[in-house]
């Protein structure tokens, strides 16, 4: 979701139910079918038991409360909201239908722009309140999940619960292969040479530029820069681009909303050159102010540089239109997709980026790799920030000739193996479909929200309409490093601290938050297993 359209009114919970009802499939390896009864599915777990999206789950028996069930809210049946529903599998801490699968019907959200009907597939018309877009192939995050090794690991005797993928995401199986074979078979510098190794480098690391380009819906492959991260990527932008182009009295747009990598580059680029930056407030559910944007605008405003999903709080910003403001006022915008790339559908050129940034390590590849995407004219008229090797084309004692984009960007050897990693990993999501990523995840979001808010003295920091993935807290009574120890006892990771973003939750009085963070990956039983630890935080300090 890249642009702040609204959700449309019919999407309701009633909606939804009638929909996981209707069109809810036979799990593989179950015997026989459901059945219907009344016009509604039965569930093979039980008789008579129907999918409820009012009451979701069924209490089951934890020996961690005094009356030996855990409030019906926090069992650990795993059925999230209508669309979908979690067995026990090895990941469960309690009750459930050993090796049940867990079934996401594949559709695409009307509401995504550009996107009627999924690809490779006729969508089914559900008739229900009018959503449509239903396809024929279920999402199976079992099958997902066996495709990354690291779940598999024990972490204090418990399967690994991994809640921190706003700080990494983890490696599919088929990524680390990737890597695996390029340094068993392909390994050699890229470009300049004339022997086997070099060419298939070369056709490997450039095949991951032409795989990213697609990806992002970018013009040329020569639009895509290969850095170490979104870091690296914005500071290169600040020290090229900035250096040349800004001067005393400029302006420079940010939001309150942004990661650290976002605002101390341009601190930097003001103190230097004297330019001026200025910041977009949040109302208190963590929404941009538009209209106080709109008053920061203006003739002396050269540059805004915005996040697309807030790393703290998880809020999607409406960049189509905060891009589309700069440009009317001549302003060059730069946005931030480390947080977004995994979660939705990006697309670039109608978004109308001049720049745009992204990490591979948060899209399930390696560490060390990240893309600048730029408009191709914009990265041919700045100057390299690093000279070196591979940006040349000509080079004298009394003068350089630069390449054009991308290699003048890329001074030296680039970090081949996981360029290459990364591209694997773009094929991987690309394979199971960044609409189907994405509506799964906005249900798993949804179904994580609402049993949070019944934790007693748990209040949620960034409650916008328009989130992804992230679920900051703070947990009356406790420290936010005392919950984390408490999750980590049980086996699930999630992130404590300021989260690189000091200064949107000093917007709301706080130096730290607990922040869990979501993936395709993750399911159902795991928040349920995040939510049971926290009662039994608030059970055990209510007892003194």
């Amino acid at each position: 979701m890249s642009t702040g359209t609204e959700q449309p009114e019919w999407l309701n919970e009633r909606a939804l139910e009638q929909l996981a009802n209707q069109y809810f499939k036979a799990l593989p390896g179950e015997e026989g079918v459901r059945q219907k009864e009344e016009g509604r599915l039965v569930s093979p777990a039980g008789p008579r038991e129907v999918f409820d999206i009012k009451d979701p789950q069924s209490s089951l028996p934890d020996p961690h409360f005094a009356d030996g069930r855990v409030p019906a809210s926090v069992a650990g049946s795993g059925r999230s909201p209508g669309l979908q529903e979690v067995g026990s599998g090895g990941m469960a801490r309690s009750g459930g239908t050993a090796g049940q699968a867990y079934y996401f019907m594949d559709f695409v959200a009307p509401w995504l722009p550009g996107k009627k009907e999924a690809a490779g597939g006729t969508g089914l018309t559900a008739g229900v309140n009018g959503l449509s877009g239903l396809v024929q192939q279920p999402f199976d995050v079992n099958a997902v999940r066996g495709d990354f090794p690291i779940l598999k690991e024990l972490v204090n005797g418990r399967p690994l619960v991994w809640l921190d993928n706003a700080a990494t995401t983890q490696k599919p199986q088929q990524v680390i292969d990737r890597i695996s074979q390029f340094y068993r078979h392909e390994n050699s510098n890229v470009h300049r040479a004339a022997h086997e190794l070099a060419a298939r480098a070369t056709d490997a690391y450039e095949g991951a530029r032409k795989k990213v380009q697609n990806f992002l819906g970018a013009g040329s492959a020569n639009e895509i820069v290969f850095v170490r991260g979104a870091t690296e990527a914005i500071n290169l932008v600040a020290k090229s681009w900035g250096e040349q182009y800004l001067g005393a009295g400029d302006e420079i747009i940010v939001s309150h909303l942004e990661h650290h990598a976002n605002i101390v580059p341009w601190q930097q680029l003001a103190e230097r050159k004297g330019c001026r930056l200025r910041v977009i407030p949040v109302d208190d559910r963590g929404q941009l102010l538009m209209d106080e944007y709109a008053k920061l605008l203006g003739p002396k405003t050269r540059l805004v540089s915005i996040t697309q999903v807030s790393n703290a709080l998880g809020t999607i910003t409406p960049v189509r239109e905060i891009g589309a403001m700069a440009h009317a006022v001549g302003a060059k915008v730069l946005v931030d997709g480390a947080q977004s790339v995994s979660h939705m559908p990006v697309d670039v050129r109608a978004m109308d980026a001049d720049w745009f940034v992204l990490s591979g390590h948060k899209l399930f590849a390696p560490t060390g790799i990240g893309v600048l995407y730029g408009k191709e004219a914009l990265l041919n008229e700045t100057q390299p920030w690093q000279g070196g090797g591979n940006m040349i084309k000509d080079v004298t004692f009394e003068h350089t000739q630069y390449q054009n984009a991308p290699v003048r960007l890329e001074a030296g050897t680039g970090n081949i193996a996981d360029a290459v990693g990364l591209g694997a990993a773009i094929d991987y999501v690309s394979a199971i479909g960044m609409d189907r990523i994405e509506a799964y995840e906005h249900y798993l979001l949804d179904y994580a929200t609402r049993l949070l808010k019944e934790v007693p003295g748990l209040r949620l920091i960034g409650t916008a309409d328009r989130k992804a993935s992230v679920l900051s807290f703070v947990l009356d009574g406790f420290t936010n490093d005392q919950v984390g120890q408490a999750l980590n006892k049980e086996g699930i990771a999630v992130r404590t601290g300021h989260h690189c973003a000091q200064p949107i939750l000093r917007r709301y009085g706080l130096e730290s938050t607990v922040r869990p963070s979501l993936a395709f990956y993750n399911t159902c039983a795991d928040v349920d297993a995040l939510v049971s630890v926290l009662w039994r935080l608030k059970r055990w300090a209510a007892r003194g």
